[in-house]
């Protein structure tokens, strides 16, 4: 079976959570988030798995706009 990879921001959606969300549940601001999903800043290990636990997505099938640090 063909592995199924999604964007941060579609993985969010499919949780049915907002920016505004993630962020009161990841102790971030909205912006943060916002930089997150259009890749303008890296995610850290610890907060991908974070993001990866809130959207009960196997890490593997996020498509991230660049590489984690």
């Amino acid at each position: 079976m063909e592995k199924i990879q999604i964007s941060l921001a579609a993985a969010r959606v499919n949780a049915g959570m907002t920016q505004e969300d993630v962020a009161r549940e990841m102790k971030v601001t909205k912006q943060t988030v916002v930089n997150w999903e259009k890749g303008r800043t890296e995610l850290k290990p610890a907060e991908f798995l974070m993001m990866s636990n809130l959207y009960g997505i196997p890490k593997d099938n996020i498509f991230l706009p660049q590489n984690i640090t």
